[in-house]
């Protein structure tokens, strides 16, 4: 049981450790392609990220949201459903937080007002993310299409909201939660990392994407919805509620990513405004492929996300940034096909 874990474990740090090295290789070459010395340009990348107390709780603040959306991504992918929606439900449940952080009365203490917004979160997230489940097990529309579109509209409702009432008059933004409502900075407790974004909002990242996945190998419905993505035909024979696991694997995706509220709206900013949190659905899908459905490998995979964004902003006078989305596209390239052979490797070893 022991060795089974051990080899858990290092299934899921394998493709992050790869990546890795890519990332350090690319790097090199794309400093070295606009005339930089590859070896400053990578010291000034470190410096700025793992190198300082503050790039390191920048570095986990950018990861949160990616631990989030990581496991939303895997949680529906165990169903063999693709969740390319979390990007609409991050938006639609950080506005939805906000909203509701911000109406509580002044004084609501945190053991209210936190339990309250999250609760929230997660609930629209999940209703969210419960539609293309329902229309996937009821008229077998591709989630695919379906999250893609439903992200479209979550778009328009999110702009149309802050355009009309929600937001403070002549802004894109809406009012401050309550302060029992906020999520404590790290820096509060560790004064070396005060003056950047990471909060509270980290460990209860790591915590629920552990429970998530415990949650999936020890319960009744975690097993029967991953027999579903190894064969809904054959579940079905089986008894298992084939229609119900596909719901429940889009809204507990939804709500995984509706959480990522806690890390963008109570543990930074305070309020929602129009582009908060963007962009974090979409990296969630690399970081559930790098992760390889292991809970560590995800944390990982979006520490190393949140390693290049942050590098990013670290040598951006001398390295454009969109060099770093070039380097992330070869980064999943390379583990992709890193993981092929490592498929093709364990084939033959098992034939042999």
């Amino acid at each position: 049981m022991r060795r089974a874990k051990l080899r858990g474990l290092g299934a899921g740090a394998w493709p992050v450790v790869t990546a890795l090295a890519a990332a350090v290789l690319v790097l090199d070459l794309l400093a070295w392609g606009y005339g930089e010395a590859p070896l400053a340009t990578l010291g000034r990348a470190f410096a700025g990220t793992w190198g300082t107390p503050y790039g390191i709780g920048q570095v986990l603040f950018k990861a949160t949201p990616l631990v989030f959306a990581g496991a939303s991504v895997a949680f529906a992918l165990r169903a063999g459903l693709f969740n390319i929606g979390a990007e609409g439900q991050i938006a639609l449940a950080s506005l939805a937080a906000a909203l509701v952080g911000a109406s509580l009365p002044a004084h609501t203490p945190a053991a209210v007002a936190l339990p309250c917004v999250c609760l929230v979160a997660t609930v629209v997230g999940g209703a969210y993310g419960a539609v293309p489940g329902v229309l996937r097990a009821r008229f077998g529309a591709h989630e695919v299409i379906a999250t893609l579109m439903l992200n479209r509209i979550a778009s328009a409702i999110v702009s149309w909201s802050l355009a009309h009432g929600a937001a403070l008059h002549g802004t894109v933004r809406t009012a401050d939660v309550v302060a029992g409502a906020r999520l404590t900075s790290l820096g509060t407790w560790l004064p070396a990392w005060r003056g950047s974004a990471v909060s509270l909002a980290l460990p209860l990242a790591v915590g629920v994407c552990f429970a998530a996945f415990a949650w999936g190998r020890s319960s009744r419905a975690g097993r029967e919805i991953a027999w579903v993505g190894l064969g809904a035909r054959a579940s079905a024979a089986q008894g298992v509620p084939v229609a119900r696991r596909l719901v429940q694997a889009m809204a507990g995706a939804g709500a995984l990513a509706g959480l990522a509220a806690t890390s963008t709206v109570l543990g930074y900013k305070g309020y929602y405004e129009a582009g908060l949190g963007a962009g974090a659905g979409f990296a969630g899908i690399a970081v559930a492929l790098l992760g390889r459905g292991h809970a560590l490998g995800i944390v990982l995979a979006a520490l190393l996300f949140g390693t290049l964004d942050q590098a990013g902003l670290s040598i951006n006078a001398r390295v454009p940034r969109e060099a770093m989305d070039v380097l992330q596209a070869v980064v999943i390239l390379v583990v992709a096909l890193a993981d092929v052979a490592a498929r093709d490797a364990a084939r033959r070893e098992a034939t042999t």
